[in-house]
Parts: structure tokens; C-alpha cells; sequence
């Protein structure tokens, strides 16, 4: 074999090596010991169809009684110590609104849970049903699904007011070397409709998708990268 064949045969593989590598690698292009300003940060908000745990608490705990499902059990300056949270949740219905029964119907929709908390509170001393109240807010239905070319498939739930597609990646354990870094999909089922976001993880364009900021119920897909697995096994 003369000179000049080797010398191609090596190029290309060199070439071919460097190009799978590269189909691997996350933020190719992010600026590193750069500070940059975060322009779309997006907590979770209430949706339709969300479950609630809402518990009002008081240093008067006797005032409480109405509006809470099921019986609380309080310390002496009013902090919760005991509860059955399995029947003290709302559903917001289709509509955005959850019925507080004594305070009637409120609109908790695109509210953060602290917001809705504070909503439910201004209300309580608003119509002099409690001039000191703590009012508790958190989702109890929070999750997002991944699936495809990760090493842990499956349903995960949100414990934080915020979720981002890297965090959830990390959580399921990152994407196998045969994922598709650079086709990512993020499906998302909002206010009726559906929305399909691709997401390439190589570029740092990744921190403006509007999916790099989860929403509850999210559904994430890796596809697998459209090349022979073998020639991958390297970078295992």
C-alpha cells in the first residue's frame, strides 16, 4: 500500500473520529468564566388539572377549622406538626379555578404557588376570617416523562419552583452515547394546545429554547443518533 493511500485511509478516519466526538459533546460553543444574564427564567406555574395541598395555619388554630379538608394538628406558635395531606388537595378544574369552599372560587392558573398562596392569604384578611394566617401552597402532582436514548427512562417528579431540560437529563441518568444531542424534543401540552420544541444540547442557544425552563408534564424524547452503533463504542 504506497504512501499516499495510507496518508487518506488516516485523514479520514481522523477526519470521522473528530466528527463523532464532536456529535457528543455538550455546549460546544458556550462561553466559559463569562457571566451571563439569565433573560428567560420561568418558575412552574398552576395549570388546569394541577392538584393542590393548601393548609391554612394560624397562632389561633381554632379559626382555621374551615378552611382546611381534613383535621391539622398545630404547635403553639401555629406551625403544622401533623396532617393527612391525602385529603387536603384541590383540583384546579378546566376552567383554572379552585373552589376554597368557604372562600368560593379563586383563579389559580398561571400563578407561581407562592402567588396563589398569597392570593388566598390577602383574601383571609381581606374578609376578616383570620388577621394572622399562614397559608401552605404546593403542587402535588408535579412530574415530567422521559424516554428514548437515556440511561434511566421514566417519570420524574418536580420537588422545586423551577426544572430545567439539563437537570432532567441529569436525572435520568444523561443520554447514552447513541443519543441525538443535537435533536432533543421536548413536547409540551398547554392551555389546549401541543407544542414540539427541538433543542440542540451542543450549542449554548440551548439556555433561550422555551423548553430549557420544564413545565409540568413535559414529555422529553432522545432519539437515537442515525449511525452505525459500532463505530461509536469508542467513546463508551
Amino acid at each position: 500500500m504506497n504512501k499516499l493511500l495510507i496518508s487518506i485511509l488516516f485523514s479520514a478516519i481522523l477526519f470521522y473520529s473528530c466528527n463523532s466526538y464532536k456529535e457528543i459533546l455538550y455546549l460546544q460553543d458556550a462561553n466559559v468564566d463569562t457571566a451571563t444574564k439569565i433573560d428567560n427564567y420561568q418558575e412552574i406555574t398552576i395549570q388546569p388539572y394541577d392538584m393542590l395541598f393548601i393548609v391554612v395555619s394560624s397562632k389561633t388554630p381554632e379559626l382555621t377549622l374551615p378552611f382546611n379538608l381534613s383535621p391539622v394538628s398545630y404547635s403553639a406558635d401555629g406551625t403544622i406538626i401533623n396532617s393527612k395531606q391525602q385529603h387536603l388537595y384541590y383540583t384546579v378544574n378546566e376552567n383554572g379555578y379552585v373552589d376554597l369552599l368557604t372562600l368560593g372560587e379563586m383563579y389559580a392558573a398561571g400563578l407561581t404557588k407562592e402567588q396563589f398562596a398569597k392570593l388566598i392569604r390577602d383574601k383571609l384578611i381581606e374578609e376578616n376570617y383570620i388577621n394572622n394566617p399562614i397559608v401552605t401552597v404546593r403542587p402535588i402532582n408535579l412530574k415530567i416523562y422521559i424516554t428514548g436514548e437515556v440511561l434511566n427512562p421514566g417519570v420524574y417528579e418536580i420537588t422545586k419552583n423551577y426544572i430545567t431540560l439539563l437537570e432532567a437529563i441529569a436525572m435520568a441518568g444523561d443520554l447514552t452515547i447513541y443519543g441525538n444531542r443535537n435533536k432533543v424534543k421536548v413536547i409540551r401540552e398547554k392551555n389546549g394546545e401541543r407544542k414540539i420544541y427541538n433543542v440542540d444540547l451542543r450549542t449554548a442557544e440551548l439556555f433561550h429554547s422555551p423548553a430549557y425552563y420544564l413545565q409540568q408534564n413535559d414529555f422529553i424524547y432522545i432519539e437515537p443518533i442515525n449511525t452505525n452503533r459500532k463505530k461509536l463504542n469508542r467513546y463508551k
